[in-house]
């Protein structure tokens, strides 16, 4: 029931995702099923296919997350972690309010012990037609040297588990290349990243480096990711406004990569933008799957024991 297209959007996402899913994989929507199979008969979509969990309790995108989780159990936020936390389902994704889905994740499934803070992280497209990682892009706005050496390393398990690339060059943002450069937090950072046999770090890497292939996962504190992310993203509203179509500059359509993931809790969850799309719901599912068939969470768990 989250995003600003709820459940509609949500609804035709998931038949979408049904029909590129294997036999053994199912979905299960969470809300009000009055509003829900109405839109399935629309589509002529068999309502078997699905599985439901019925409730007509929403958090609005504006409400307090931590507030808002404990006062309404019933929300479809709520029942979906409960199910996570009692492995009724392998994999939650969510467009509703980010900030409950956080609180949710880290209060049901909780975090992976061993890690410090978890992270969201955000594919960023190659001008060679490949793809990077960026983390944190926004749930943590301030770091200290120890998470973003955390960051390293769940960053690059994700790249080589879920992206398939072979020993992933990990970088760290900075305002320059140097060792020596950049605040009190990189350069702190710098050397304990440096002395890392958990990933394959590369040293600084600026922000003209973004989109090259300098560096497969890139670090930053999520208060630099997330202004880099919507300066990213707003590349492509402008190309739409100026009229101009760019092979390159429609890869930051965010729809093509579905949502968020959250590295570092005991599940995979997956959060959307509130702005979803059907085509964005549908990659988000196709996402938790890969993170489900990977066995990235277990990944994770093994390597901070």
């Amino acid at each position: 029931m989250g995003g600003d297209y709820a459940p509609k959007a949500n609804v035709l996402g998931a038949i979408a995702a049904h029909e590129l899913l294997s036999p053994n994989e199912h979905l299960v929507l969470i809300g009000d099923t009055q509003q829900i199979k109405p839109i399935l008969a629309e589509q002529g979509f068999n309502a078997d296919h699905f599985e439901y969990v019925h409730t007509e309790e929403v958090i609005g995108m504006g409400e307090h997350p931590t507030r808002a989780i404990s006062q309404k159990p019933n929300s479809s936020i709520s029942l979906g972690f409960s199910m996570l936390k009692h492995k009724e389902i392998d994999a939650f994704i969510g467009a509703g309010n980010s900030g409950a889905m956080m609180v949710g994740a880290v209060f049901s499934v909780k975090t992976v012990p061993g890690i410090i803070r978890p992270s969201l992280c955000t594919l960023v497209p190659k001008l060679s037609g490949g793809t990077g990682l960026m983390l944190d892009v926004g749930a943590n706005a301030d770091c200290k040297p120890d998470v973003l050496v955390q960051f390293g390393i769940v960053g690059s398990l994700y790249a080589e588990n879920v992206m398939h690339i072979n020993n992933p060059k990990v970088g760290l943002i900075n305002i320059g290349e140097e060792d020596e450069k950049g605040n009190m937090l990189s350069l702190a950072t710098f050397p304990l990243m440096k002395e890392s046999n958990q990933f394959n770090f590369i040293g600084n890497i600026e922000g003209r480096d973004l989109f090259n292939e300098k560096a497969d996962v890139i670090v930053c504190d999520g208060f630099t990711g997330n202004i880099m992310l919507k300066l990213a993203e707003s590349f492509y509203i402008m190309t739409i406004k100026k009229g101009l179509k760019d092979e390159f500059f429609d890869r930051f359509n965010y729809e093509n990569h579905g949502g968020s993931p959250v590295l570092g809790v005991n599940a995979p969850v997956i959060i959307g933008h509130g702005i979803s799309t059907p085509k964005a719901v549908m990659n988000m599912v196709l996402q938790a799957r890969e993170m489900v068939t990977t066995g990235l969470v277990e990944k994770i768990q093994a390597a901070f024991k």
